[in-house]
């Protein structure tokens, strides 16, 4: 995800302090992952340095002193073209379980043994993310559900993987 194009998407709603950014980012997006304070204040940086925002007030108080962001029109075209991109398809080429399998097979450990393990681990989090989705209001369904058709995605690839140990176990012995 690109933090700084969806502080510079929560901005154009209109301009804010970087704790509200926080916030916001942390409702909307930030379930599992909660965005630090330096993380923003780094980002809000960059995008000011790059022309994307710029400073709309700076309010003193008892503390610190507080920005006030507000996003350029640059910012709003950046945001833009942003989100007219597709984002890549990532194929999982090079898999870690599929390196744990090989490997099991070169090193004489139980390949199988391996897949039932990590089958049990992905029924689990499956689990709990339907659980989760249950609970959750419509974003947290939807985040729940584009996780859970990848974990299905890994469980088909598991299983077919766990039938074809043999005829692995022989390419690889070559």
């Amino acid at each position: 995800m690109s933090i700084g194009h969806t502080l510079l998407g929560l901005l154009e709603s209109g301009p804010r302090h970087g704790y509200d950014l926080k916030r916001a980012f942390d409702e909307k997006f930030g379930h599992d992952r909660p965005l630090a304070y330096g993380q923003v204040y780094a980002t809000m940086s960059r995008l000011l340095k790059n022309g994307l925002v710029e400073v709309d007030a700076v309010e003193v108080g008892g503390g610190p002193e507080r920005k006030r962001y507000a996003i350029t029109e640059a910012g709003i075209t950046d945001v833009s073209q942003w989100l007219a991109q597709p984002e890549k398809p990532e194929p999982y080429l090079q898999s870690t379980l599929y390196t744990k399998v090989v490997l099991a097979l070169l090193t004489g450990r139980s390949a199988a043994e391996l897949l039932d393990t990590q089958r049990a681990e992905h029924l689990r989090l499956m689990r709990e993310l339907t659980r989760r989705k249950q609970g959750g209001d419509l974003a947290d369904q939807l985040i729940c559900d584009h996780a859970l058709f990848h974990l299905e995605a890994d469980l088909r690839w598991l299983e077919l993987t766990a039938a074809r140990l043999d005829q692995l176990a022989k390419e690889i012995a070559r």
